[in-house]
């Protein structure tokens, strides 16, 4: 339970107010479904979860009006794009590499932070590894994660999956023309 985050490094670099955002889990949540377009924002509320769990553990102030965080015995990430020239492998594959050894390694009490997994791929085929892993995660892992996704179809597995919870990245129609509020919108069930 998070209220109000802010992501310390973005907001002292950014031209402007930083928007804070709540990140919210409850004892029935155990996976947050992030959608949304481009550039919106969604990584940057990711990457401030994961910041925001190491500044509390280590005692530090944490970038929130107020946060309840629990202790996790580690963070997985797969966040951003890349590929290893030297082993051959590609982007697809170190994507894979990582998540495979994110989903071995976690526990109920980590935090996961996957960022559109399954991209490197084509659609259906990405869609598919995005489900089944949202799945495992959800019936096996049971690990506090936050799992970006351009896959809208995903969305309907709240439906299914009773501890995720779809939350959305708002944009706003001015003039004509599309703007990021940067905002997070917590859908309901």
């Amino acid at each position: 339970y998070i209220k109000e985050s802010r992501h310390p490094v973005v907001e002292k670099v950014i031209n402007g107010e930083f928007v804070t955002n709540d990140i919210i889990m409850d004892k029935n949540t155990n996976i947050l479904l992030i959608t949304g377009p481009n550039m919106a924002g969604k990584s940057t509320y990711m990457r401030q979860m994961a910041i925001i769990a190491i500044m509390a553990q280590i005692g530090s102030f944490v970038p929130a009006t107020e946060a309840k965080i629990p202790i996790f015995d580690a963070i997985y990430t797969r966040i951003g794009a890349s590929d290893d020239l030297v082993s051959g492998e590609s982007t697809f594959m170190v994507e894979m590499t990582e998540a495979a050894n994110a989903i071995a390694s976690a526990t109920d009490k980590s935090l996961l932070l996957f960022d559109e997994l399954g991209r490197g791929t084509a659609t259906y085929d990405g869609m598919s590894l995005a489900q089944a892993i949202l799945e495992y995660i959800h019936d096996k892992i049971k690990a506090k994660t936050l799992f970006s996704t351009h896959y809208h179809e995903l969305t309907s597995l709240s439906g299914d999956l009773r501890n995720l919870r779809n939350v959305h990245v708002s944009a706003v129609e001015e003039d004509g023309k599309i703007h990021d509020d940067y905002r997070i919108d917590y859908m309901r069930k």
